[in-house]
C-alpha cells in the first residue's frame, strides 16, 4: 500500500514538471545518482515511506502543488476501483479475503491522507499550500535544498537568500518551521557558531508547538552548539537519557548524530582518541550515507574540532 501510494506522488509529480531525487519504502531509499540507481538506508520517524522531488524552474508561485500531493490518494483511488471489481468478479474465497483485506486497507488509507483532519497528510498540505504562500515558499525550498544536498551541496554553498526565514513563524506548523531550522543548520556549515546558537535557543523554547522530530533536531543541534561554544553544563543537560538514545538510534542513518557524538567525546568526556574513531569511521563509510552534503559538512566540522581539541592545553 505504502509503495502504490509514493508511487501516486512520483507519477503525479513527475506530470507536473518536478525531477526525481528519492523514492523511499521504510528504510530503503531509491535515488538516482550520476545518472545510475542506487538504494541507500534512511528513516524518518512517523513515515512508512515518503517520495521526494526537486520542484520545477519556475517562479515559487507558479509552481504546481495540487496534482503532487493528490497523486498518493488518486492511485488508492484507482487500486481502490480495480479491487472492488475483483471482488465482483472473481469466484474464489481465499483471493476474496485478500482482496477483502486490501479495499480496506486502501480505504482507510484513502481517509487517512485525503481528508485534511491532521496536519501534515496529503490534504491538508494541498490545501495549506493554495492558501499559505510562506508555508509554499517554505516547502519549495526544502525540496530544492534536500536535492542539492543530496547530490553533494553544503548547506553554506546554497544561496544565501534562501534561507532568510520570517521572523513570524506558527511553529506548530511544520512546513514554516522547517525555515527557520534550515537557516540555523547553514549558519552552522558557515561558521556562524553564536548566531545559530542564539536561533537553535530560540527554536527550543516552542520546542513544545513543533512535530516532535524537529524538536528532537533542535535539542540535538543546541546541544551540539552548546558543547562547541564552552556551555558545557547545558550541553550535558541537554543530552539525557532519551536524547541519548535518539542520537544512537539514527546515527546509521544520519551523519550529524557522529558529529554530535564525537563532540560529546571531546568537550564532555575528555576522550579524544574514541572522538577520533568516531571521525574515521564516519569518513570510510561516507558513501552509505543519503545526504552527501550533510556528510561533507559534518566532517569537516568534525576536523575542526578535533583540531581545535589538539591545540588545547593538557
Amino acid at each position: 500500500m505504502t509503495v502504490l501510494h509514493e508511487a501516486g506522488h512520483l507519477a503525479a509529480g513527475l506530470m507536473s514538471g518536478y525531477g526525481f531525487v528519492s523514492f523511499r519504502i521504510f528504510n530503503l531509499t531509491v535515488i538516482k545518482d550520476d545518472g545510475k540507481i542506487r538504494i541507500k538506508k534512511f528513516n524518518v520517524a512517523g513515515t512508512g515511506g515518503q517520495c521526494l522531488m526537486s520542484p520545477p524552474d519556475l517562479p515559487i508561485e507558479k509552481i504546481p502543488t495540487t496534482a503532487y500531493n493528490a497523486g498518493g490518494v488518486a492511485a488508492n483511488l484507482i487500486a481502490l476501483a480495480v479491487g472492488i471489481v475483483l471482488l465482483i468478479v472473481v469466484d474464489n474465497a481465499i483471493a476474496n479475503v485478500f482482496l477483502t483485506i486490501f479495499c480496506i486497507v486502501d480505504s482507510i488509507i484513502i481517509l487517512i491522507n485525503g481528508l485534511p483532519l491532521r496536519q501534515g497528510n496529503d490534504a491538508s498540505n494541498m490545501k495549506m499550500l493554495r492558501r499559505n504562500p510562506k508555508a509554499k515558499r517554505s516547502i519549495m525550498i526544502q525540496l530544492k535544498a534536500n536535492a542539492m544536498i543530496q547530490n553533494g551541496v553544503r548547506p553554506k554553498d546554497m544561496p544565501a537568500e534562501w534561507f532568510e526565514s520570517d521572523c513570524d513563524i506558527d511553529y506548530s506548523n511544520s512546513l514554516e518551521v522547517a525555515m527557520p531550522l534550515l537557516e540555523a543548520t547553514r549558519c552552522i556549515d558557515t561558521g556562524e557558531i553564536e548566531k545559530a546558537y542564539g536561533m537553535f535557543d530560540r527554536l527550543y523554547d516552542h520546542r513544545g508547538e513543533m512535530i516532535d522530530i524537529y524538536a528532537k533536531e533542535t535539542t540535538c543541534e543546541l546541544a551540539y552548539l552548546s558543547m562547541v561554544t564552552g556551555r558545557k553544563d547545558r550541553a550535558a543537560e541537554l543530552l539525557d537519557d532519551n536524547l541519548t538514545a535518539y542520537i544512537k538510534l539514527y546515527r546509521k542513518v544520519m551523519s550529524s548524530k557522529d558529529r554530535i557524538l564525537c563532540a560529546k567525546k571531546i568537550y564532555l568526556d575528555n576522550d579524544r582518541e574514541t572522538a577520533a574513531k568516531i571521525y574515521r569511521t564516519l569518513e570510510k563509510n561516507r558513501h552509505k550515507y543519503l545526504l552527501q552534503g550533510e556528510v561533507d559538512s559534518d566532517l569537516a566540522l568534525m576536523k575542526e574540532i578535533l583540531s581545535n581539541a589538539d591545540q588545547r592545553p593538557m
